[in-house]
């Protein structure tokens, strides 16, 4: 590894990071910066980068909108995501917005190191605990949406009906048919979603966004 930009606000943790790299990457020349735009213009003065070090929150950057910019401009450059927060959901998010690696700062010095050698033999790094919880999560939102798909298409509608908000009798106007009809399209769909009530119904609804549906009747 030859060249690397830490881009975080925080001087101890650059001074950290820095001498993470310093002990594991004998000669590479580091670069720092500690707003978005000033990691932009180092980026942006033409030399290539062999890894940059992200902070998400830093000035000029709001949720992922500072990851974004810097994938989007530099797409070739390795971007790892470097965070004192390391929720599943933040680690997500930061894949899918184009992160090469996510490294909590509470990781080991050695530790940190083995991430930034993964992501520069090609691997998409995240700790071992969070990428498990993420599998788990990924599996239960398939189950949810395998048992969705086991819906009709009336149940549907009546399913995105329930997560709008309506009860049987505004489902029954909305739809022009009877309240019996109603509750066995509501039953049903609680059968299949395998789950007890409303509420729980809407809940997985929302874990995989299925969309409610908007009444066309007023």
């Amino acid at each position: 590894m030859d060249r690397v930009l830490i881009a975080d606000d925080h001087p101890l943790v650059r001074d950290g990071l820095r001498a993470v790299i310093s002990l594991a990457f004998e000669g590479c020349e580091l670069f720092e910066a500690a707003t978005l735009d000033e990691a932009l213009g180092v980026l942006g003065e033409g030399a290539e980068f062999d890894l940059v070090l992200l902070d998400l929150n830093m000035p000029g950057a709001t949720g992922f909108d500072g990851l974004d910019r810097m994938v989007t401009q530099f797409p070739a450059t390795p971007v790892v995501v470097v965070s004192g927060s390391h929720t599943a959901a933040l680690v997500r998010g930061a894949l899918a917005h184009g992160a090469a690696g996510f490294v909590p700062k509470s990781l080991r010095r050695s530790a940190i190191a083995e991430a930034l050698r993964a992501v520069l033999d090609g691997e998409v790094y995240v700790p071992a605990d969070i990428a498990e919880e993420i599998t788990t999560e990924d599996a239960a939102e398939a189950s949810i949406r395998r048992r969705i798909d086991l819906l009709t298409p009336q149940q549907r509608i009546v399913f995105g009906l329930m997560v709008a908000g309506r009860l049987n009798k505004q489902i029954a106007y909305e739809l022009d048919v009877s309240m019996t009809t109603v509750k066995a399209h509501v039953s049903a769909v609680l059968a299949k979603l395998e789950v007890f009530n409303r509420t729980q119904a809407v809940i997985l609804a929302n874990r995989v966004g299925f969309p409610p549906v908007i009444p066309t009747r007023k």
